[in-house]
């Protein structure tokens, strides 16, 4: 045998080696499948310049709105204000999302948001003393993000191919909490060089990359009206769900009825469609049960600043232990995100949803105990990559339940339920941690329980002691119901831990996409081969490819 032959078998070896590492990182980094669909690629690149350019105001509208009043109600009030006009907007939006183009909706929810950036630099130029443009311009703020919000949940699953959904929703939290990390701390480098007005004409610029992507979408037309049953009469038909079969979920020719119709309905009416759509599937509850549960009960970041002074000896006024508990949780999304090729292939979203919020759970339990500040941090690190889980498939398995005829609406009651629960918790951790000091000072009124505290020197902060105290005994408690919550649900809907996603028969191909802004053609249904766990929703010619078309991800839960 010659030298030559003798490497050639030693060579090839190396190079199955070399390829078999590859493979092995590729398939625990980042899933980047849905970017091989050329117009997910362009709309998540321009939501990555969004996510951190497109920021800055989160940063400088409440520190405009003290500067300017000195009074923390005037941010609290805009706060709610926010809120009120999203909650409208997902309620008008989602109504319209189900008649009307998706992209001619998205299209103008995004120019409209950069036109209100473009408000707030104009008010900052020309001096921003004035309260009611600020909170005038943060319900606009409010009108357009609710918009962009309902209107692109609603997209997604109309253009990504079932099996993409998970790694598509990763690719979004990737990006949308990578962005709540950078792009804060880039503001509060950049308002000392360049001042407020400047960040808020970043923010308008820097949407217009994302104006260009909406733009260059194909159109996303409603779907045809196809059989005559009232949609609010099929929600009201409801059964088990699970694995195989339509798992009790509303047909799609009876929530598409009267489509031609809907335009005249009251969008309020419409929207108490879709949450009777919503409430007639019991996986669907079940989900959402859950995410509510993992929000309301488990998140506790209303506390961290009383955590970081009492417990961790932190500054009164804020200092680096309370940035590094707000920047944990973050963190670990972060991080899930950049391995997620490690969990968007499983199958079994709904076990997955439901272990996820059970791990979150003990995460806060451990935050609630923890009297290191590191540990603290670990475990809003890992409670953060295990709600990157919960989250993507939460989502995954609500778009892919839903059928085309009734997700805006669906989407819209999503947009409020999920935006309304972190406010939910930030009221309800801070009353119950106020009630547990106002129980906490009254037993030590008493002078047999004040004499053994002068005896021990134990303070209420202390490690020992701390567990029975303010927020460390909110957190725990709240920790272990968002644990037994969970668990309940689980054990009380079988959907939920039998639901299961089929595989896809061969893997999905990018085809060439139809020019921007050419004529719509309407889809015809097509019902895919398993209705109860593969993606039941129609698909559109005109999209980029039937069955594997882009996905796109433009929010900075």
């Amino acid at each position: 045998m010659s030298p030559t032959t003798a490497r050639q078998p030693r060579s090839a070896t190396r190079s199955s080696r070399r390829a078999s590492v590859r493979a092995s990182v590729r398939a625990f980094g980042v899933d980047w499948r849905p970017l091989a669909v050329p117009a997910f690629r362009r709309m998540w690149a321009a939501s990555v310049i969004c996510a951190v350019g497109g920021s800055f105001s989160v940063v400088a509208v409440p520190t405009q709105l003290f500067t300017v009043t000195g009074s923390s109600s005037a941010v609290g009030t805009a706060a709610g204000l926010s809120f009120a006009t999203l909650v409208v907007a997902a309620v008008w939006s989602g109504a319209r999302a189900d008649v009307k183009d998706r992209r001619t909706i998205l299209l103008a929810a995004h120019l409209g948001l950069a036109l209100t950036y473009t408000a707030l630099w104009l008010q900052a130029v020309l001096g921003g003393r004035s309260v009611p443009v600020l909170l005038v311009t943060v319900a606009f703020q409010g009108l357009t993000y609710g918009t962009v919000l309902t209107t692109t949940g609603a997209t997604v699953p109309r253009l990504v191919p079932a099996e993409l959904l998970p790694a598509a929703n990763s690719l979004s939290s990737l990006v949308r909490y990578g962005g709540s990390v950078l792009g804060p701390m880039l503001a509060g480098v950049l308002v000392p060089v360049v001042g407020l007005g400047t960040l808020y004409l970043f923010d308008a610029l820097a949407l217009l990359a994302v104006v260009w992507a909406v733009a260059m979408l194909p159109p996303l037309p409603p779907p045809p009206a196809t059989g005559t049953q009232d949609t609010a009469n099929a929600a009201g038909t409801g059964g088990n769900g699970g694995t195989g079969g339509n798992g009790g979920r509303p047909s799609e020719g009876s929530v598409a009825g009267k489509g031609a119709a809907a335009g005249a309905e009251h969008a309020a009416g419409r929207m108490l469609a879709g949450f009777r759509y919503l409430a007639a599937d019991r996986l669907l509850v079940a989900v959402l049960a859950v995410d509510l549960a993992a929000m309301v009960f488990g998140m506790p970041s209303a506390l961290f600043p009383e955590l970081a002074r009492d417990v961790f000896g932190g500054a009164a006024g804020g200092g680096p232990e309370t940035g590094l508990l707000y920047a944990a949780y973050p963190a670990g999304v972060v991080v899930a995100g950049l391995l997620s090729g490690t969990f968007t292939r499983a199958r079994r979203h709904g076990a997955l949803v439901a272990g996820a919020a059970v791990v979150w759970g003990l995460a806060v339990v451990l935050v609630g105990l923890a009297a290191e500040l590191w540990i603290a941090v670990s475990a809003l690190a890992l409670g953060g990559a295990v709600n990157c889980v919960l989250s993507a498939f939460r989502t995954t398995i609500t778009q892919a339940r839903t059928d085309d005829a009734v997700r805006g609406r669906v989407q819209g009651a999503l947009t409020i339920v999920l935006n309304g629960g972190p406010q939910i918790a930030n009221l309800l951790h801070g009353f119950a941690s106020a009630r547990v000091h106002d129980l906490a000072g009254g037993h030590l009124h008493d002078p047999t329980s004040a004499h053994l505290h002068d005896l021990t020197s134990v303070h209420l902060h202390d490690a020992t002691a701390g567990v029975l105290d303010g927020p460390r005994l909110v957190i725990c408690a709240g920790g272990l119901l968002t644990v037994i919550t969970a668990a309940a649900i689980a054990w009380a809907v079988p959907e939920l831990r039998r639901y299961s996603a089929s595989a896809p028969a061969t893997a999905p191909a990018p085809a060439p996409e139809p020019e921007p802004g050419g004529p719509a053609r309407r889809a015809t249904p097509e019902k895919s081969p398993e209705r109860g766990v593969g993606n039941p929703e129609r698909r559109t010619d005109a999209s980029p490819a039937a069955g594997a078309g882009p996905g796109i991800s433009t929010r900075p839960k």
